[in-house]
C-alpha cells in the first residue's frame, strides 16, 4: 500500500512557566493513500498536538524533533525544519484540516464562496471565474444544496452542520493528499454527525484522499476507520486494523476504552470507567505511564517503559503482558466479538 506520510520518532514539547511539557513522545506512524486512520485516546493524551505538529500549526514555544516525511511515488520530503513561509506552500496541496469548531476556519463576515475562492487562488494561478466555478463544485461535493446561490452567503446563514461542511470544502480546495479531522463533530447532534461521516467516506471514495481523524469516540471509529492508533500520555500504546483493536486488543488501556462503550452499558447496566487520571506530562513516570491505573500492572511496569511488541504485520502493542516472561492474562470478555 502506498504511503503518503511517515512520522518517525516524533516528539513535541512545550516550554511553559511550570517547566517542559512532553506532549508527544517518540511517535512513529504511517498513513497510507485512501485509508482512514483514527487516533484515539482520552483528552490530554496528545492527539491534537500530534496532528497540529504534522501541519506545523503549533505556537513558538513548541519544540519538534524527529522526522515528518511527505511521500510520493518516487520522492519524500522532511518538513520538520521548514519555515512558516515554506510550510504555506506545502500545506494546501498535501494537508487539509477540519477543526472542532468550523468558525476557527471561517471568517464570519466574508461570504463562504469567497473564502473558498481565496484558498484556491492563493496557491493556484486561476481566474476569478474559474475559481468561483470550482467553489461551487466543492460546495456541491460536500452536500450543500443550491450552491450557486449560497456561495454569496456569510457563515451565519448556515446551520452548524452546514458550516462544518463549508470548512470541509475549504480543506479540500487544493485536493490535499491527507485530510486531518480533529473532533469534527463534537458540537453536532448524532444525526448530523452520521451524515457528515457518511459524506467523508463518500468523498474518500471519489478522491482517494487519506483521512486522519482525532476522536475519543470508539463507536465512531468502529464505523469509519480502517486502522486505529491508541494514544496515552503522549505515546502510541497500541496500533492495528479496526478489527484487531476491537476484537483482539492486547493493551489494558485499550480494554478500558472498550469497556466504556455505551453499547456495553446497554447490556450490563453500567459503564466500566477507567479509574484514576492520566499522569502529568511535565514529569512523566519512568515506567509505563498507565501503570498506576492498570489492574494488570507488573512490577516492571513501574520501572521501565515497555517496547512496542509486534503481534502481526499491522498490530503492535506496548505492554509488558506480551513479554514471554509475563503471566498469561485473558482479555476481558467484553472485548470479544460477540460482546461488542
Amino acid at each position: 500500500m502506498e504511503q503518503v506520510l511517515s512520522v518517525e520518532n516524533l516528539s513535541v514539547s512545550f516550554d511553559t512557566k511550570d517547566g517542559i511539557v512532553q506532549a508527544v513522545r517518540d511517535i512513529s506512524l504511517q498513513v497510507n493513500k485512501g485509508e482512514t486512520l483514527a487516533v484515539v485516546g482520552e483528552s490530554g493524551c496528545g492527539k491534537s498536538v500530534f496532528c497540529r505538529s504534522v501541519l506545523k500549526l503549533l505556537p513558538d514555544t513548541a519544540k519538534i524533533t524527529g522526522k515528518i516525511l511527505i511521500k510520493s511515488s518516487d520522492t519524500e520530503q522532511d518538513i520538520v525544519h521548514l519555515s512558516e513561509r515554506e510550510m504555506c506552500k506545502v500545506r494546501g496541496t498535501n494537508f487539509g484540516m477540519v477543526f472542532q469548531d468550523p468558525m476557527a476556519t471561517l471568517n464570519p463576515v466574508i461570504p463562504i464562496g469567497k473564502q473558498i475562492m481565496e484558498a484556491i487562488r492563493l496557491h493556484q494561478k486561476i481566474s476569478k471565474k474559474d475559481a468561483e466555478k470550482k467553489a461551487v463544485e466543492l460546495m456541491e461535493l460536500v452536500g450543500i444544496d443550491d450552491a450557486k446561490n449560497r456561495i454569496y452567503q456569510q457563515p451565519h446563514f448556515f446551520s452548524g452542520g452546514m458550516r462544518q461542511r463549508c470548512a470541509l470544502a475549504i480543506a479540500l480546495a487544493l485536493s490535499p493528499k491527507i485530510l486531518f479531522a480533529d473532533e469534527p463533530t463534537t458540537a453536532l447532534d448524532v444525526t448530523v454527525q452520521a451524515r457528515l461521516f457518511d459524506l467523508l467516506k463518500e468523498i474518500q471514495k471519489k478522491t482517494g484522499i487519506a483521512i486522519v481523524i482525532v476522536t475519543h469516540d470508539l463507536g465512531l471509529v468502529a464505523r469509519i476507520a480502517d486502522r486505529v492508533a491508541i494514544m496515552y500520555a503522549g505515546k502510541i500504546i497500541e496500533t492495528g486494523t479496526a478489527e484487531e483493536i476491537f476484537y483482539h486488543s492486547k493493551h489494558p488501556y485499550t480494554w478500558g476504552l472498550l469497556g466504556a462503550l455505551p453499547s456495553l452499558a446497554l447490556k450490563n447496566g453500567e459503564l466500566k470507567a477507567i479509574q484514576g487520571m492520566p499522569p502529568s506530562l511535565l514529569n512523566p513516570p519512568q515506567g509505563d505511564a498507565f501503570a498506576a491505573r492498570n489492574d494488570y500492572a507488573l512490577a516492571i511496569d513501574y520501572k521501565m517503559p515497555p517496547p512496542l511488541f509486534s503481534l502481526s504485520d499491522t498490530h503492535k502493542a506496548a505492554t509488558w503482558l506480551l513479554d514471554e516472561r509475563a503471566p498469561h492474562i485473558e482479555a476481558p470478555r467484553y472485548t470479544q466479538k460477540n460482546s461488542l
